[in-house]
């Protein structure tokens, strides 16, 4: 696959240990993490609101690129997770595929038009699918644990309330994983070159800027000294809060933040001619400082999203609805254990 000939490389901050390398090498995967966690609203569960939950998404959303190496079924399955090579127009590859305002529902679709238009998705990527993806997870995750916290706090059998604090534990535990790995996708969609046909030098296309047609271009600018990025220039930066409407349109959510990613390409590559990346400078780490606090911002407007979103799912078999269970009017005990 052509990604996996990039060289990446990257310094490490936020005096971590060294790791793989991704769209931001691990520093910038985790502040955007970090940064994230830390700027979630009050309403949002106090376990999410420490300084643990911050470090461990951190960690956690550096996964998706350690997860690498398994094997071709394994790697080949995921890899194409990691990007969207859109045209300067916006669409998959060429003017023949799909436009991101435009994907399928599901991503076997997305497929079969990318295949209909003689293009394959190993090349165009689908990382907007992966986006889609861990939220939808993320509101799952959000609704069983709204609902073992509620029971949880009533429950008067002890051996049933025992099981609840059980499950929740366990939910907690999932929800952080959960949300790492789609830390690792908003970070990766924050990173221009993920986003487009010109993903490592600009290509056999027209240039009428004369942008670098180096194979060694995205190498170089994961290898930026994201080091001197600060968590606190990181926070300042990022964005208020962009409220999505419950329920969060995620469809037109993720396009539209893709888009605003895309705009940023041609402004990356002046960057390379006038030599900024090369010397690290204050434009350039202007640029790169924008970029992670655009993914810092939209990951935790996603989880906040998701939160609120889940108190209108339905969780457990037989369903049941959250909003019911957290109103005392349903018992969740057979849809939470299970009945065979």
């Amino acid at each position: 696959m052509k990604r996996l000939a990039l060289a990446l490389t990257a310094v490490v901050a936020l005096s971590l240990p060294v790791g793989d390398a991704g769209a931001w090498g691990s520093t910038g995967h985790r502040l955007v993490g970090v940064a994230a966690m830390r700027a979630l609203p009050d309403d949002l569960p106090a376990f999410l609101r420490t300084a643990e939950a911050a470090a461990e998404i951190g960690e956690l959303s550096r996964e998706p690129d350690r997860w690498k190496g398994g094997g071709r079924t394994h790697d080949r399955d995921r890899d194409t997770a990691h990007f969207i090579d859109l045209d300067d127009e916006g669409r998959a590859m060429s003017a023949a595929g799909p436009h991101i305002t435009a994907l399928p529902e599901l991503r076997s679709e997305y497929e079969r038009a990318l295949a209909e238009a003689g293009l394959d998705v190993d090349d165009a990527g689908y990382l907007p699918y992966a986006l889609i993806d861990g939220y939808q997870q993320l509101v799952r995750d959000f609704g069983y644990w709204r609902v073992l916290a509620a029971v949880e706090a009533r429950e008067t059998d002890p051996a049933r309330r025992a099981w609840y604090r059980e499950d929740r534990e366990r939910r907690e535990a999932l929800l952080l994983r959960d949300i790492g790995v789609l830390s690792h996708y908003v970070g990766d969609a924050a990173q221009p070159l993920h986003l487009t046909i010109h993903y490592n030098g600009w290509g056999d296309y027209p240039n009428p800027e004369g942008f670098t047609t180096s194979r060694q271009f995205h190498g170089q600018v994961d290898s930026w000294p994201y080091g001197r990025i600060n968590l606190a220039s990181l926070e300042a930066t990022m964005s208020a809060p962009s409220e999505c409407a419950s329920p969060c349109a995620i469809r037109e959510r993720v396009p539209a933040y893709i888009q605003a990613g895309l705009t940023q390409v041609a402004p990356l590559y002046r960057l390379e001619q006038s030599g900024s990346i090369a010397e690290a400078d204050e434009a350039s780490g202007a640029f790169m400082l924008a970029r992670l606090a655009a993914g810092a911002s939209e990951l935790r407007d996603l989880i906040t999203a998701a939160w609120r979103d889940a108190g209108d799912a339905r969780v457990g078999w037989p369903a049941i609805r959250v909003s019911e269970v957290e109103a005392g009017t349903v018992d969740p005990w057979d849809p939470m254990v299970g009945v065979d």
